[in-house]
């Protein structure tokens, strides 16, 4: 019995001096911040070294809508027909962990969920739609420099556009150019590939290319295509990976590289020039049948080129944030894709007059053709609504022309920002106009969209 209580007094005192070193070691960095930083805590950190090159970090991001929304003709929502829709949604819910954990080594996860609305149901279940967007590890092969990092897992990391790999969190339109996510939640996960990568920045040029193995169709949760008639549809034989490409000339300041995820805007923090161009390649990913009844395959084969602008106006009063840029989109023969993003609507009513039976906000978003897509906004004064921050209206322009489709189309946005605290705390009103596509591939009319956001994100 004394020998047990010999022991647990051993314990119990090693217990106690443990807690003390690791309450003298808590102490001895709160000082040390104390010392080395007097500015509030603006983020959810913790360092593993005194200088904070070794780190771990959380951010969350949360972005509600609500949108009133003009009905393409023949929309029902849940049997009833709609002409017009108002719903309240979470557009994105986010949240990330990752970190600088060695010299070299670098680690980064994002959890969450899109487009959750009244209609959102995974599998008939309201509270089945979170998952992992992101899960990687990178390597830093250069220890002092980011010229060559390789990385892997599942991740954003894409060819063609920065909007293809896109920051959400600091966009300047309401939304981003979804267009631009080609494959978005048919062959990937919410843009999401398992991949292989290298990316770096070698003097004034920022690379990324990327090795990606897709996912099948038949995994989307929803039924796949079928074979079409000199239509194509991705393919549900056969498998094939991909590769992609991009590439950006740093005029001035370079972009951060720390994520693979590139910003919207920094709001006049950086003066950032760009040239770009990207690609995506992927063999025999869509197939459709001739007349003659045989299956031919078609190629992935996407590119293009553009120019980006954010940088600081007149000492900073001003900033200004602008792009341009084609691209065109190959997925094969006479390829259509309806989307409407978090569509308030389920379904269309029968003998619907709309191109693909589209039904609520939705409308040819993705096609086999050329695209020109535009935006700029202009950041205000600082000090323009005093404490309470200040504005930035923006306006945006898709032109489309699709080889499936008889008439050219176009998307308008227009809108405003109201930064409370730059992009933590916003508030966004956006007017949408959008085409309506009848059945032979004309544009009838023109139904449009309005929908306030408030974004919180730290």
């Amino acid at each position: 019995m004394k020998t047990l209580q010999k022991h647990t007094l051993a314990i119990m005192a090693c217990g106690i001096a443990m807690t003390h070193v690791g309450f003298a070691q808590q102490a001895d960095s709160v000082s040390s911040a104390k010392t080395t930083d007097d500015k509030p805590k603006t983020e959810l950190k913790y360092n593993l070294s005194r200088d904070g090159s070794k780190y771990i970090k959380a951010t969350f991001l949360n972005q509600v809508w609500v949108r009133w929304n003009e009905s393409n003709p023949n929309t029902a929502v849940l049997g009833e027909h709609k002409d017009h829709t108002l719903d309240i949604g979470l557009r994105r819910t986010r949240m990330q962990l990752f970190g600088q954990v060695s010299d070299r080594v670098f680690f980064y996860t994002q959890f969450g969920m899109n487009n959750f609305n009244f209609l959102s149901q995974n599998a008939g279940n309201r509270k089945l739609q979170a998952f992992f967007h992101d899960a990687l590890g990178e390597y830093k092969v250069f220890k002092s420099s980011d010229k060559l990092k390789l990385g892997g897992g599942l991740t954003i990391a894409n060819g063609l556009s920065r909007f293809t790999q896109p920051s959400v969190s600091t966009i300047m339109t309401t939304d981003v150019p979804v267009f631009l996510q080609t494959t978005v939640d048919q062959t990937d996960e919410f843009a999401r590939k398992l991949s292989l990568y290298a990316r770096g920045q070698l003097g004034k040029i920022d690379y990324r290319l990327i090795l990606s193995d897709p996912f099948p169709i038949q995994t989307n949760g929803q039924a796949a295509p079928p074979i079409r008639v000199n239509s194509a549809t991705f393919a549900t034989t056969g498998h094939h990976k991909q590769y992609q490409g991009f590439f950006a000339y740093n005029f001035f300041d370079k972009e951060p590289n720390v994520t693979p995820y590139m910003t919207g805007t920094y709001l006049g923090d950086r003066k950032v020039v760009n040239l770009e161009g990207g690609f995506i390649y992927q063999k025999k990913a869509t197939w459709y049948l001739t007349d003659n009844g045989t299956t031919s395959y078609d190629d992935l084969a996407m590119w293009s080129v553009a120019a980006y602008a954010d940088m600081p106006l007149k000492d900073n009063k001003y900033a200004l944030s602008a792009y341009l840029g084609y691209f065109d989109t190959g997925y094969g023969k006479n390829y259509v894709r309806n989307n409407g993003i978090m569509n308030p609507a389920n379904e269309s009513t029968p003998g619907s007059s709309v191109y693909g039976g589209a039904f609520g906000n939705s409308y040819p978003m993705f096609g086999t053709g050329e695209s020109i897509y535009a935006q700029a906004g202009i950041r205000l004064p600082k000090d323009l609504l005093g404490e309470n921050g200040t504005l930035m209206p923006y306006v945006s322009y898709r032109y489309a022309k699709y080889d499936a489709l008889k008439d050219a189309f176009n998307v308008y946005d227009a809108g405003v920002n109201w930064l409370i605290n730059k992009h933590q705390s916003k508030v966004s009103l956006n007017y949408q106009l959008r085409p309506v596509v009848n059945t032979g591939g004309e544009v009838n009319h023109n139904a449009s969209s309005v929908w306030l956001q408030y974004q919180v994100s730290f």
